[in-house]
C-alpha cells in the first residue's frame, strides 16, 4: 500500500460521487489508482416521486444505499463507507464525532489526495457545505496522532475542492433550470467559480459513458437525471467529461499552473 497512489473522495449523498466526481474517479481507477469513497448520508429525504408515495426514510435509505453500491462498482471504487447520518441534517450532527470518524478513515486508507465539496457547497446546499467543513477538519486532524486509538498520523499531500465553472453551471441549468435553494428564509443560488480560480482540470472525456452508467444506477433519482443525457453532446461533456477543482492546499507542489493531474507533485 505504501507505494500505491490513493484518492479519497468525501461526499454528502448517494449520487454526489457520480454527478460530481464520476469522471475523475473512473479515470483514476482505470489508471490503477486506488479510489475510496466516504458518503455521509443515505439520501433518506431525496424522494423524487409524488409526496404521497414517499416510502419513508428507512426504506428510501435502503434503496439509495444499494444504488450507491452499484454506482461505486461501476466507477471502480475500491471501498465505500456510509456514515449513516440523516440526509438534510448534516449541519446538526456532532462535529467532533464525524470529524474523528473521517480522520480515522483517512489514517486507515492513507490517501495522498482528498477531494470534497467546496465551501460554497456548489449552490449553498447545507449538507455539501457541512461535509466540506468536516472533511477539511478531518484532514487536519488525521495528521496528528490519535492517542485514543494509537492510529499512526497521516498527512494528506493535497486537498481539493470540487468547484463549478460557468460552463458546468450553464449545462446543469440547461437541464434543470436555475440552481436555487431557500435556506433559513434566504434564497441561495449557484455562483460560478472564475476560470482563474480553478487549480486543476481533469480530462475524463473518455469516461463519459462510464459516468452515465454510474448515474443510471441511481434509479430512484433517474427521472430527473435523464435531462442530463438529453443535453447536446458539448454540454453533457462539460459535466461528465471534465473535473474542475480548487487546490485548497498542497505539501508537494505550488504555483499558478493549472494541473491536469491531482497527483502532480506526488508521482
Amino acid at each position: 500500500m505504501a507505494d500505491s497512489l490513493r484518492l479519497m473522495c468525501i461526499m454528502a449523498h448517494p449520487d454526489d460521487e457520480s454527478l460530481g466526481t464520476g469522471g475523475t474517479l473512473a479515470k483514476y481507477a482505470a489508471e490503477g489508482v486506488e479510489t475510496y469513497l466516504v458518503t455521509a448520508t443515505r439520501g433518506q429525504r431525496g424522494w423524487k416521486g409524488a409526496a404521497d408515495d414517499y416510502p419513508g426514510p428507512d426504506v428510501l435509505a435502503e434503496v439509495r444505499s444499494k444504488e450507491l453500491d452499484a454506482a461505486a462498482e461501476v466507477l471502480g471504487i475500491r471501498q465505500l463507507w456510509l456514515l449513516d447520518h440523516m440526509d438534510g441534517a448534516l449541519v446538526q450532527v456532532d462535529a467532533e464525532g464525524i470529524t474523528t470518524r473521517i480522520a480515522q478513515l483517512i489514517r486507515h486508507v492513507r490517501p495522498q489526495v482528498v477531494v470534497t465539496f467546496g465551501p460554497d457547497g456548489v449552490y449553498g446546499h447545507p449538507d455539501h457545505i457541512a461535509i466540506s467543513q468536516f472533511a477539511t477538519a478531518a484532514v487536519v486532524r488525521a495528521a496528528a496522532r490519535d492517542d485514543a486509538t494509537g492510529d499512526s498520523p497521516h498527512a494528506v499531500a493535497k486537498l481539493y475542492y470540487l468547484v463549478a465553472t460557468r460552463d458546468i453551471l450553464e449545462a446543469y441549468q440547461a437541464a434543470f433550470g436555475v440552481f436555487a435553494k431557500v435556506v433559513d428564509g434566504q434564497a441561495r443560488e449557484a455562483v460560478a467559480w472564475a476560470d482563474w480560480m480553478v487549480s486543476a482540470r481533469i480530462d475524463a472525456r473518455a469516461f463519459d459513458s462510464v459516468v452515465w452508467k454510474a448515474i443510471s444506477c441511481h434509479h430512484s433519482q433517474l427521472r430527473d437525471y435523464q435531462k442530463l443525457q438529453d443535453l447536446p453532446a458539448e454540454q453533457r461533456l462539460s459535466i461528465f467529461g471534465e473535473g474542475t477543482y480548487y487546490r485548497a492546499f498542497s505539501l508537494v507542489n505550488g504555483g499558478r499552473q493549472v494541473e491536469d493531474d491531482l497527483f502532480a507533485g506526488v508521482r
